[in-house]
């Protein structure tokens, strides 16, 4: 009982604003202008736009404390697939499927290997799917190509030590989906 009041305690009091929230805006405000500057302002590249936003929010977030806040993670899930339902029938099934499987993946994972992945990382990629539709197989893959390439800098500098430090996953599957949306 007490493990579960803990978990409670940590869930509610998870940050949802970064130490250096000034630099976090600036950053937010630069990925959301090269999102709409990338793809023209049309109603679904303001939904881009701000979940780009939200994207380096939560990456900031994750760096300073490991945790993606579902105060934040599930509601704007919730916004991508309404909008994607405003886009269409279509484009709302495609987001909705591309959603839960994309979660699901992570979620497979964690559950697996606990304490190597996190179940905020399940919930971002489920915001990711939500947001990208079938484009967010990408933006896994370049999450993890970036998280491998940081682990094998750091294993170059740190030698064996760096095998006891753990990444966080969220900022690299942000950047994922950052790369997705301006790249794609």
């Amino acid at each position: 009982m007490v493990a579960v009041s803990e978990l409670v305690t940590t869930v509610v009091s998870a940050p949802i604003r970064p130490a250096r929230t000034g630099a976090t805006v600036v950053a937010a405000a630069c990925a959301a202008a090269a999102v709409l500057v990338r793809n023209g302002v049309s109603g679904w590249s303001l939904v881009e736009s701000a979940a780009a936003a939200v994207l380096v929010w939560l990456a900031a977030i994750d760096l300073e404390t490991r945790l993606l806040p579902n105060r934040i993670t599930l509601p704007a899930t919730g916004v991508l697939l309404a909008a994607s339902l405003a886009v269409g029938p279509g484009a709302f099934l495609e987001h909705t499927l591309s959603a839960l499987l994309a979660g699901g993946f992570l979620f497979a994972a964690a559950a697996i290997r606990p304490g190597d992945l996190g179940m905020g990382d399940a919930k971002l990629a489920l915001l990711l799917g939500a947001l990208l539709g079938t484009e967010v197989l990408g933006a896994l893959v370049i999450g993890f190509c970036l998280v491998a390439a940081a682990g094998l800098v750091l294993l170059a500098v740190d030698g064996r030590a760096a095998l006891k430090r753990h990444l966080p996953l969220g900022p690299f599957l942000a950047a994922g989906a950052l790369a997705t949306l301006l790249l794609g």
